[in-house]
């Protein structure tokens, strides 16, 4: 999986047994984005390349550009009428350069380098699995702390957050919704299925919501990204395995990685934003990048309409009451730099090397407008040594693990986030991928505590519970003389941690 930050390249694990200018996000002010999708307008064939088309949101110009799609040999696979969106499919090598010369297009870019086949994340490195002897041994070790789950022990996070105290007070609410758009989510699972909302679920791969039974659910067991981060958020206090950190809130799967690839392509964001949206979704969790590039720079016409698309579906929701929290990404890149070195990009096809400047090439969808930017922290609340950072672009930080530098008193001694696995497993990952969902969760409790909030006064609220611990002396993890990251800013903000690490107890207190 290779996405999910690097981001997708963000997340460890180990089983057990993305600020934009409010002009890049046309937000019209109707209230459905509910896509039309007309039978004779869907193919059966796969062709070359998908696009995404902007255009202005008038029944007439919508039309007129559908006309011109047609012209220049595309089909259309789905329209967002109400964020003027149109996701299409064309074997037309000049689609990209015809199409935006049409009248009515604001813009328009194919969302991929290499053609369809017959859709990243952002977690870091492998997971690890616990094994039967690991369990039992934490298992007896929570038993030592009355009313904890089984594994709870190795859940060092829920108490460097006062998720455990808090779930005392108040665990949640059935009213409140995180969806985690993702790779797919195992409502099986014991400590999932009791939480599991499967009418706000589906699997949007391909820009069309399928809401199927089971639609959602990971392709394999090796898809299990999505799993692990519903677990960190809403794995339920029933007795079994470990505790989410809001266990009494619903969450919801909506699926959009490629099943060929596992990469998170525009069009299947879109999807997922407006679905959540649309379904009464009141938080969503994003621990990936919109591939294939790491960073969209505006001055591309491709990567440019990729931007303008999924603001407009992130800023629909938005409007609609649903807040956004990502992952700001496992490169150790400082996003409020005036340059980086991406190597990675596009990730669909052969990357090439190129320097960015990521006040005009936006990691997608962290920093869009609106979204929570969460960086990552380990068991001494410093900055997870992979999580990328940046003073003005991160919002807050939570716990994602740290492996190397930032070990545990734990029964397994280990670094990383314990969460719930496909098949009922358990297992152990790190990343930026694994923050997110902590800060969600807590945005969760939040949201229980003032259910009337506005994303944008959840977004305060979230970052006035933070406990910032302000910049490190000194940020030289492996000890050889040299800073691996520099912190900017002060007590109050700052670039490692925003705002500062969310507190589940204040949240609810």
């Amino acid at each position: 999986m290779a996405h999910l930050r690097s981001r997708r390249r963000l997340a460890l694990a180990v089983p057990v047994v993305l600020s934009l200018t409010a002009s890049l996000g046309f937000l019209p002010a109707a209230a459905s984005a509910a896509p039309r999708t007309v039978a004779a307008e869907q193919t059966a064939d796969a062709p070359a390349l998908a696009y995404v088309v902007n255009t202005e949101v008038d029944r007439r110009t919508i039309a007129s550009v559908k006309r011109a799609i047609a012209a220049a040999g595309g089909k259309v696979v789905v329209t967002y009428d109400r964020i003027g969106v149109i996701v299409v499919h064309s074997a037309n090598p000049g689609f990209g350069e015809e199409i935006r010369a049409a009248r009515g297009v604001r813009s328009a870019g194919a969302t991929r380098t290499a053609p369809l086949t017959a859709a990243g994340t952002t977690d870091e490195g492998a997971a690890d699995f616990m094994s039967a002897a690991e369990a039992a041994r934490t298992e007896a070790a929570s038993a030592r702390t009355p009313g904890s789950e089984p594994l709870e022990a190795d859940q060092w996070d829920l108490r460097a957050i006062g998720a455990d105290q808090a779930a005392k007070i108040n665990d949640g609410s059935r009213k409140v919704t995180v969806a985690v758009i993702d790779t797919g989510v195992d409502d099986t699972h014991p400590d999932l299925a009791p939480n599991f909302s499967a009418a706000q679920s589906a699997n949007c791969v391909g820009g069309k919501a399928d809401t199927s039974e089971g639609a959602w659910r990971p392709y394999t067991d090796e898809d299990y990204h999505g799993t692990h981060v519903a677990g960190e958020i809403a794995a339920a206090r029933n007795g079994v395995g470990v505790a989410g950190v809001a266990p009494g809130v619903k969450v919801a799967g909506i699926k959009v990685s490629d099943p060929d690839n596992g990469l998170f392509y525009p069009e299947n964001v879109v999807c997922a934003f407006v679905f959540a949206a649309d379904h009464g979704v009141e938080i969503t969790n994003n621990s990936y990048y919109v591939d294939p590039w790491l960073y969209n720079c505006m001055d591309d016409p491709d990567q440019k309409a990729i931007v303008d698309a999924v603001n407009r579906a992130q800023l629909y929701a938005q409007k609609k009451g649903t807040l956004h929290l990502a992952s700001a990404g496992n490169s150790n890149h400082d996003l409020a730099s005036d340059a980086i070195v991406d190597d990675s990009s596009p990730d669909d096809s052969t990357p090439v090397t190129r320097t960015i400047d990521p006040h005009e090439c936006f990691d997608v969808p962290t920093q869009l407008p609106g979204i929570v930017t969460v960086s990552a922290t380990g068991v001494q609340n410093l900055k997870s040594y992979y999580s990328t950072y940046g003073k003005g672009v991160v919002d807050v930080a939570a716990p994602g693990g740290d492996r190397r530098y930032q070990l545990p008193d734990t029964p397994s001694k280990d670094g990383r986030i314990l969460s719930t696995m496909p098949n009922g497993e358990y297992a152990f990952l790190q990343g930026t991928s694994m923050a997110s969902p902590h800060a969600a969760g807590v945005a969760a409790l939040l949201k229980s505590e003032h259910p009337r909030a506005t994303p944008a006064q959840l977004q305060a609220l979230l970052k006035a519970q933070a406990d910032n611990p302000g910049c490190p002396e000194s940020y030289d993890q492996d000890g050889d003389g040299a800073q691996d990251a520099t912190c900017e800013g002060g007590s109050r903000v700052n670039g490692f941690y925003g705002f500062g690490i969310v507190d589940a107890l204040r949240a609810v207190e």
